[in-house]
């Protein structure tokens, strides 16, 4: 049954995408045909700019502060729900690191609401609902996705557990077993090693954004640590739930005002992730972690700016033309299809809203290739400061992001999560909007006045985990190499 229901949930989704593509593709080739087939070759048709409005959701703020979204799909018979929580891991003590990690795992695994862990596995099993929580970094979620019938028991075993979580003593131990298992084998994979390793170096290891859970700060966590973190950071004023699917509006609300109504306010933790402090006569900074693989894994880049900065969309339109659009960028032309040197190559963009974004180029080379990869990322990032980006570059650029724009939309889950996540970060609901119609306008100029300000080779941080025998003297080039030597994790 839970199985008919996932497969019968993908299927809807996949509906939305596919009206979504007839939107994107069909009804501009209709549209401009007529025209355009007069040129005689099909390579020379152009097509306006994707047009899509999607529906707007029903918000509401109950008297408790808990802020509710409503979109209605009677397609199928389901009812979901997503509530963001103002929570994270930005909120564990020094010593702790892990804590809100465990608090969102056993909220949903150690019971809650009146039952024990095994009625709410065995009632859920019964309807085949399915239940999440989580905390990560900046946030906390939890899901629920339920059959419209099932739907007022599946909210009652919901709220329990978001509101009331049991915390058994059985299930916290076992959840802190699992992470610290986890932790045994983080040092495994070299593609994660250098991921960890690299943010580390740009905020420090004791930055919010880059620290990482110990052996010893799990081993320190009590279930009355749990129960403490829940008791100060979950709060209805500081949650934000949305419900799409097969209810009627009214109904619906009672529903959720009998689960959630009588909750009482609390102190929500305002979020605040300080900004690291840049030295301004910073040099690039060159490390190495000696591993044994058959390839060298690398990143090289440097803290960034935040998304509703001023330059974004100019930067992130640089980035996507140097290494974010795969196939047609340049780092893959060059890197990959020029030279060989690399199977996957790229760069990326990571903006938020609440701490610094990363700006980074990404590949995996044979070692002796690594001191020319390097070279040649050094140098795609300097052509982008100081040449225009080419007429095709740009409307290939525009034409990408513009007509994505609608797959933002492809459900009603995805327009109202989208709603949810501007409202949590304080930014407004056309902000998507706001985003795309200055992609519209972009020059290059604008490109190319961004990637000088942002992009900026004297303060690159260049990590690479390989086989470090020869790793060094590839990378002297470029600056002082000095080795990461990895704690072993006992």
């Amino acid at each position: 049954m839970r199985n008919v229901k996932r497969e019968t949930r993908n299927v809807r989704r996949w509906d939305f995408a596919l009206y979504s593509i007839i939107i994107a593709l069909v009804v501009p080739l209709l549209a401009g045909c007529a025209g355009n087939l007069a040129l005689g070759d099909p390579r020379q048709m152009t097509f306006p700019p994707v047009e899509f409005i999607p529906p707007e959701p029903d918000r509401v703020v109950f008297e408790n502060g808990m802020v509710v979204y409503l979109l209605q799909d009677h397609e199928l018979p389901l009812v979901s729900m997503t509530a963001t929580m103002r929570t994270g891991s930005w909120l564990d003590p020094a010593d702790k690191i892990g804590l809100a990690s465990l608090t969102g795992s056993v909220m949903r695994t150690g019971g809650g609401g009146g039952l024990s862990s095994k009625q709410v596995d065995e009632e859920l099993e019964q309807f085949a609902g399915e239940v999440g929580i989580s905390i990560g970094r900046q946030s906390g979620s939890a899901s629920l996705d339920v059959l419209s019938k099932d739907l007022k028991r599946g909210l009652q075993i919901f709220s329990g557990l978001i509101r009331t979580p049991a915390f058994e003593p059985a299930r916290v131990e076992l959840a802190k077993l699992q992470a610290i298992e986890n932790i045994h084998r983080r040092q495994d994979n070299p593609g994660s090693i250098v991921g960890r390793e690299f943010v580390k170096l740009l905020y420090g290891p004791d930055h919010p954004t880059a620290r990482e859970s110990s052996i010893a700060s799990l081993t320190h966590i009590t279930r009355e640590d749990l129960v403490a973190f829940h008791r100060k950071t979950i709060h209805p004023n500081g949650l934000i739930l949305g419900v799409t699917g097969d209810f009627d509006k009214s109904a619906m609300l009672a529903l959720l005002r009998e689960a959630f109504g009588d909750w009482k306010q609390g102190e929500v933790p305002v979020l605040t992730i300080a900004d690291v402090l840049q030295n301004q006569a910073a040099q690039p900074v060159v490390r190495f972690v000696n591993k044994a693989t058959s390839q060298t894994h690398l990143r090289a880049g440097h803290l960034s700016i935040k998304e509703h900065d001023p330059d974004y969309v100019a930067l992130a339109i640089a980035n996507d033309i140097l290494g974010g659009s795969s196939f047609r960028s340049r780092l893959f032309n060059d890197v990959r299809t020029k030279r060989g040197l690399a199977y996957s190559v790229g760069s990326r963009l990571s903006s938020g809203v609440h701490d610094q974004g990363v700006w980074l180029m990404r590949a995996e080379t044979k070692l002796p290739s690594t001191q020319e990869v390097i070279a040649r990322f050094i140098a795609n990032m300097e052509r982008m400061r100081t040449e225009l980006v080419t007429d095709s570059e740009l409307a290939e650029a525009k034409e990408a992001y513009v007509n994505s724009f609608v797959f933002s939309f492809a459900s009603s889950s995805a327009i109202v999560g989208r709603l949810m996540t501007l409202e949590y970060d304080g930014l407004p609901k056309d902000f998507l909007q706001q985003l795309r119609a200055r992609v519209i306008a972009l020059t290059k100029e604008e490109i190319l006045a961004a990637a000088k300000k942002h992009f900026t080779p004297d303060r690159l941080t260049i990590v690479a985990v390989g086989a470090g025998e020869s790793l060094p003297k590839l990378m002297s080039g470029f600056g002082d190499v000095r080795e990461i030597v990895l704690t072993p994790e006992n």
